[in-house]
């Protein structure tokens, strides 16, 4: 049976391979298994955000000059800005399971961690992983201190998310000594201070390529700061390139092969933006907890009314949610980068090719993580009531800073549709089994055996057979769509963004579900009440969106007989036992309240 699989087979799991396969819970990292080395690093990063950040907030969103870099380069004084970089280069050379632990820490921080997430990923990376020894040599070090500071300039007004379409155009001088550029990027986090600008052109026109550009090439210029939403204190900048003159050694990778980087740089940058938003979030439940606390009416805590002790719980269920397959994920990038390493790479070009294998599930926490933290500050603005509204109180500027999440790193709707865009290539290059498992689900259909009670007494009995028919609902609702469209699918992206959200909460499911049964096994069943309750709530109401979202799809296409049944399928495969949620909710809320702060 595969649930006897050893741990070394489960963590060799492809990406995208979790829809067709079982993991178990000794086969995945959780976060409770974080050493102390690291819980030292993470309290160090949440000791900077309360000592040089949280002070400061309202002059670093007044972009007051200087006050941004100055904080950067404090931090990089710390070694915060080079925890991923190589000890060679200035860093600390530290695992990718520790630089989330570090990016979530950080993920409070608003506009900082937006600009020091800029720079450290986006920023900093693409010379790291793409870079030659002498441009590593030269640029690391000082980025990795703060002296400098990055930034990625990609975007431009004709192309967010079609990036490849760039019109930014280069072309190499008569004395071949320089490429000249001529174009503009929009968008650029940190160009109003940036000293390296990661920029990608179009060499003779269209070849798609990198440059590493110095703020002091001749030809470069800036425009006004963007007057945004939020993350008001994070410099955004155009960026002009006049006759750019730039030397043909700082020419990053190989000329036409600049997707490589903008694409294997994203897949990093979007489990690293899960981690921020997951680190947000519970800065937000914390607040909303000690507030609800402290509020009294009717001569009574808020906290200790129904209505906000669901508002307080779910927002708990959802991070612990998202944490799980955070940290999940995260191993499963770290255990990948183990065996290209032994296999004779580098610790960079091994990373690199762990974070393309899994960036199915990179883009699935991303759109994830960002929309919990969106989740989670609206319900944060609603337990302050009209204090919420108030620009005197937190939560006016974590709503507004929470809102680029869902933008940055490729929107939510590019994310859906590469999840599902990702693994159907997979399935076409024979990569991923997917259609004999689609086939097999629906040979299952067909029979009367296999939806009788599987006789498993177990904790977590009722919860593994969940997860096993979600799989079976994803697999039903795609394999029969795919029957139906085929190549015309791309067309269909509505039914394709349902597929993928139901792959999304499956996948989230089964990590809590693990996380859970992992800490059971380490504390023992009755410490982990709580944990419990959050599992149990999650997989209830996620159970009750996997079957919106495959109804929906089906709706869009199937009619007549052929829907009934692929309907009646779906159903049976979302049909779960009944959750008492309203006490589970007050039993969490109830830990809460008493912890005064997210404690999970």
């Amino acid at each position: 049976m595969e649930t006897q699989k050893t741990t070394k087979e489960n963590t060799t799991l492809k990406g995208g391979e979790f829809l067709i396969k079982e993991t178990t819970a000794d086969s995945i990292f959780i976060p409770e298994e974080i050493d102390e080395e690291q819980k030292m690093m993470y309290d160090a990063s949440r000791e900077f955000l309360e000592t040089e950040v949280y002070p400061i907030l309202d002059k670093i969103d007044s972009l007051e000059p200087g006050l941004m870099p100055e904080v950067l380069k404090k931090a990089g004084e710390l070694g915060l800005l080079g925890t991923s970089l190589p000890e060679e280069y200035g860093g600390f050379g530290k695992d990718f399971i520790t630089n989330i632990f570090i990016t979530e820490a950080l993920g409070g921080g608003h506009s900082f961690s937006v600009a020091m997430g800029a720079h450290t990923g986006i920023g900093t990376l693409p010379t790291l992983y793409f870079g030659t020894d002498e441009q590593k040599t030269k640029y690391l070090p000082k980025l990795a201190t703060g002296e400098w500071v990055a930034c990625y300039c990609l975007t431009e007004s004709g192309s967010g998310s079609d990036a490849l379409s760039a019109k930014t155009k280069a072309i190499l001088s008569d004395d071949g000594k320089h490429y000249i550029l001529n174009g503009d990027k929009m968008w650029i986090t940190n160009a109003g201070f940036a000293d390296v600008f990661i920029v990608f052109a179009q060499v003779d026109g269209d070849k798609f390529t990198g440059f590493i550009i110095e703020k002091d090439f001749p030809g470069l210029t800036l425009g006004e700061e963007e007057h945004k939403m939020g993350i008001k204190g994070s410099s955004t900048r155009q960026v002009f390139f006049g006759d750019c003159k730039v030397p043909v050694e700082n020419l990053l990778g190989e000329i036409g092969k600049g997707h490589k980087i903008a694409f294997n740089i994203l897949n990093i940058g979007r489990v690293k933006l899960a981690a921020g938003v997951i680190g947000g979030a519970k800065c937000v439940s914390d607040e909303s907890i000690k507030y609800a606390s402290e509020r009294e009416q009717f001569k009574t805590p808020i906290a200790k009314f129904g209505a906000i002790k669901h508002k307080l719980a779910e927002q708990a269920i959802r991070i612990y949610a998202n944490e799980s397959a955070l940290y999940r994920l995260s191993n499963d990038i770290n255990e990948a980068v183990k065996v290209h390493v032994e296999e004779g790479k580098d610790y960079p070009a091994a990373l690199l090719l762990s974070a393309e294998e899994y960036a199915i599930e990179c883009a699935m926490l991303k759109v994830s993580g960002s929309e919990t933290l969106d989740y989670v500050v609206d319900e944060g603005v609603q337990v302050f009531g009209g204090y919420g509204y108030s620009a005197d109180f937190p939560m006016d500027r974590a709503y507004r800073d929470s809102r680029i999440n869902r933008i940055f790193e490729g929107t939510n709707e590019i994310n859906r549709l590469l999840t599902f865009d990702m693994l159907m290539k997979r399935a076409m290059k024979g990569q991923i089994d997917i259609m004999t498992a689609a086939m097999a689900v629906q040979g299952e259909l067909m029979s009367v055996s296999g939806f009788g009670d599987d006789g498993d007494d177990s904790l977590f009995g009722k919860e593994k057979k969940a997860i096993v028919n979600l799989k079976k609902a994803v697999l039903i609702t795609a394999g029969a769509t795919v029957q139906k469209f085929m190549q015309e699918l791309t067309t269909e992206q509505e039914i394709i963004m349902n597929i993928s959200d139901m792959m999304i909460e499956t996948y989230i499911c089964e990590s809590v579900l693990l996380r859970t049964e992992k800490l059971v096994g380490i504390r023992g069943e009755e410490k982990c009440s709580d944990q419990i309750d959050m599992m149990r709530v999650y997989i209830n109401d996620a159970v009750g969106r996997i079957h919106t979202s495959g109804k929906t799809a089906i709706s869009s296409w199937a009619e007549g007989d052929e829907q009934r049944m692929i309907l009646l399928g779906l159903k049976r495969f979302t049909k779960t036992e009944p959750v008492n949620t309203k006490d589970a909710r007050r039993r969490i809320a109830g830990t809460l309240s008493e912890e005064g702060k997210y404690c999970f």
